[in-house]
């Protein structure tokens, strides 16, 4: 089991990405400052660190120049509100492995975390998705029913993806809400019903079906 290190600071934040990593089968540790981020990094025992910028006492940059000096290779995941071309830059510069701004949607950190924990002899990972005449291409973001191609939002997109990577498993709508809106949603919220009733229209009226009282399912 691969163990990925979470350095945030915000509590909410921080349980939403560890109870995501553990359900997908990863060992995590969550710390709350830049000192025992280096702390816990500089073991080894860590696969990955997924690393805020804006942490207490020490930094993420900090952080991360630290590590990189000790010759610490474990790969980095730079996960912050600072979306400023300078801050992409200074932070892959020194040394992180990729650059997520926030908001964010776990099914994109997701992949990103197996891609950079992904051994260089195994097999790509899948970049079009096909169940029961759908197809779905994450590289081009194009939607397809048979031979015709759909328009998708964002949103859309989003999720008919969660439901392609999960096909006949039912899918509550809080997991619906955690995997496509993030961290920040609105558990009372219908969004997810007006969506699927939106996908149903597009991709055809028996394609999701409902499961009374539990969620949704990919037919």
């Amino acid at each position: 089991m691969s163990r990925i290190l979470i350095a945030e600071d915000e509590d909410r934040i921080a349980a939403f990405v560890e109870k995501g990593l553990r359900a997908n089968g990863f060992g995590t540790e969550v710390v709350a400052d830049g000192e025992a981020a280096l702390a816990a990094a500089v073991t080894g025992d860590f696969d990955l660190v997924v690393l805020d910028l804006g942490l207490p006492r020490r930094d993420g940059f900090a952080v991360l120049r630290a590590m990189r000096a000790a010759r610490v290779t474990t790969p980095v995941i730079i996960l912050t509100a600072r979306d400023s071309v300078h801050d992409t830059v200074a932070g892959l510069e020194g040394g992180a492995d990729d650059y997520m701004t926030k908001p964010f949607r776990f099914e994109e950190l997701l992949a990103r975390v197996r891609l950079r924990l992904r051994p260089a002899d195994r097999a790509p990972e899948v970049t079009v998705l096909r169940h029961d005449g759908l197809s779905l291409d994450l590289r081009t973001r194009r939607a397809s029913v048979g031979e015709e191609t759909v328009d998708l939002t964002a949103r859309e997109f989003a999720l008919l993806e969660l439901f392609l990577r999960h096909p006949g498993q039912v899918l509550s709508r809080a997991q619906i809400l955690s995997h496509v809106w993030g961290y920040d949603f609105d558990p009372g919220s219908n969004v997810v019903d007006v969506y699927v009733r939106t996908l149903r229209r597009k991709l055809g009226a028996d394609r999701i079906e409902t499961v009374r009282g539990m969620g949704y399912r990919l037919g």
